[in-house]
C-alpha cells in the first residue's frame, strides 16, 4: 500500500482497466470456407446428396441401398420402396435441404404433396421427430400439420411457402435430446428452422419424438440417429429433393 496524505491506497486501486483485460487470444476459432451462395455447402460439409447418386442413403426397409430415383440432380419419392435414412448418424448438427411439390399437384390438406423430414429417425417406419413436408400454399389443414411444423406438436411461426412448382429449403440446427445412464430425460431436443430464409421455428423444445395419435413423450432413450426422409404412401405427387449437406456441431 502507498501513503497518500492520511489515507492508505492499494496499487490496485491506482491502476485502471485496459481493454486487454477481456481479450483472449485462444483458443482460435476453425477456418470453414463458405460456399459460393448460402445454399451451397460450406468446406466442412458433409455432402448427403450430390445430384449425382444415393450413396449416402438407405433403404429403412431392409437397409439395403436407397432406390429413390435420381434425374437432373435431385431425386423423387419412390413409394414403392419406403421410407430412406441416412447411412452416418448424428447428433447436434446444422443441415441443409431443398425440396419441391410437383407444380401439378392435386389433392387437398393432407393428401397434397405430403412427406416429411425426421431430424432423428429412431426406428423404422415413421418412428423420430418430425419436420412436415407439405404443399401449404393455399392449402388448408391443421396448422400443426402444415409445412414447417413440428409434426402434431407446434406450428410454424408463418407460413413462408413457395408456390407448388418452385423449390424450397429448410435450414435446421437440431440439438439432440440427451438421456441420463437409467434412461430418463436429461433435456429435450430443440430445434431452430429457416423456410425459405425465413426463421420459423426459434429454438422450439420438444416434448419428445412425433406422434400420430396421442401426445409426444421421450419413452426411450437414445443416441445418434439418422436422418430420414418419408415416403407417405398417399395418392398425392411425389416429392423431390436436392442439395442436402450437414454440418456436425
Amino acid at each position: 500500500m502507498v501513503l497518500a496524505g492520511s489515507q492508505f491506497i492499494t496499487a490496485n486501486a491506482q491502476e485502471k482497466p485496459k481493454p486487454a483485460d477481456t481479450e483472449f487470444y485462444t483458443p482460435v476459432p476453425a477456418v470453414v470456407s463458405p460456399g459460393a451462395t448460402n445454399s451451397s455447402a460450406p468446406s466442412d460439409a458433409i455432402i448427403l446428396f450430390d445430384g449425382k447418386n444415393l450413396n449416402e442413403w438407405v433403404s429403412v426397409k431392409d437397409n439395403s441401398p436407397a432406390k429413390w430415383i435420381v434425374n437432373n440432380g435431385a431425386f423423387t419419392v419412390d413409394k414403392t420402396t419406403g421410407n430412406i435414412e441416412t447411412k452416418r448418424k448424428f447428433t447436434n448438427y446444422q443441415l441443409h435441404l431443398e425440396w419441391q411439390i410437383p407444380s401439378n399437384i392435386t389433392g387437398e390438406g393432407q393428401a397434397r404433396g405430403n412427406s416429411g423430414l425426421f431430424l432423428a429417425s429412431t426406428g423404422g417406419g415413421d418412428l423420430g421427430y418430425e419436420l412436415q413436408i407439405l404443399d401449404s400454399y393455399n392449402n388448408k389443414t391443421y396448422t400443426n400439420g402444415q409445412a414447417g411444423s413440428i409434426y402434431k406438436q407446434t406450428a410454424p411461426i408463418v407460413n413462408a411457402n413457395r408456390k407448388p412448382g418452385e423449390w424450397q429449403s429448410y435450414d435446421v440446427i437440431w440439438t439432440a435430446p440427451v438421456f441420463k445412464e437409467d434412461g430418463s430425460l436429461k433435456s429435450a431436443a430443440k430445434v431452430t428452422v429457416l423456410f425459405n430464409g425465413v426463421l420459423i421455428q426459434h429454438n422450439f423444445e420438444l416434448a419428445g419424438p412425433t406422434q400420430y395419435i396421442g401426445k409426444a413423450a421421450y419413452n426411450k432413450a437414445h443416441g445418434a440417429s439418422p436422418i430420414k426422409l418419408q415416403s407417405h404412401g398417399d395418392k398425392s405427387e411425389p416429392i423431390s429433393f436436392r442439395n442436402i449437406w450437414i454440418r456436425e456441431l
